[in-house]
């Protein structure tokens, strides 16, 4: 078996559905994103440890889930934000639907006070409150400069924020601003 092969196959398909369920509710392509714990209209099966072997890896396991895949994302109402990235010290343009707009298209709509956690493809994760997704307006980014970010960069999905309008994080330097913004999203887990 060709490891590399398959586990980079399964990092760009994030968290690929049990065979013969659906990957997203009106997308075709593989899922990129997986919405666990209290989603309310799941689109797959739960978690199998033989084919979801990148979240076995980072020991996740659930019992239902929403996918979404990159068309169904970019098909979202979006926003648009434009923050100085600490990687090259430029202001980009992102564009993504808001992170609870995503969660509300799964189902979910957990209180101010439950937890969210934010897993990228190389296992980093923070966890982050409802409440300041929504007062940070936290968003998936899926375009950058209106271009799709490429696995192995930042994308292809972003938990991003505008921090430069955020006061408490725009008097940071800017290397502490995005702490709470993983790149290479594919997980988020509503902890109800």
């Amino acid at each position: 078996m060709n490891k590399r092969g398959f586990l980079g196959a399964a990092a760009l398909a994030g968290a690929a559905p049990v065979l013969g369920q659906p990957l997203a509710s009106t997308g075709k392509g593989p899922a990129l994103l997986t919405v666990t714990g209290a989603v309310g209209r799941p689109n797959r099966g739960p978690f199998d440890p033989a084919l979801d072997q990148l979240m076995h890896k980072q020991k996740i396991s659930f019992e239902r889930a929403f996918t979404f895949d990159f068309t169904t994302l970019t098909n979202m109402p979006a926003v648009h934000i434009k923050p100085t990235l600490e990687y090259d010290g430029k202001p980009h343009v992102l564009r993504g639907p808001l992170l609870l707009d995503v969660l509300a298209f799964a189902g979910a709509r957990p209180a101010d006070a439950v937890k969210l956690v934010l897993r990228a493809v190389d296992g980093y994760a923070v966890t982050i409150s409802v409440d300041q997704a929504r007062r940070q307006r936290f968003m998936v980014a899926t375009l950058m400069d209106g271009m799709a970010m490429p696995l192995g960069g930042l994308g292809p999905l972003w938990a991003m924020i505008d921090a430069d309008h955020i006061p408490e994080l725009a008097s940071k330097p800017l290397a502490q601003r995005f702490g709470e913004c993983p790149w290479a999203l594919y997980h988020i887990e509503v902890r109800a």
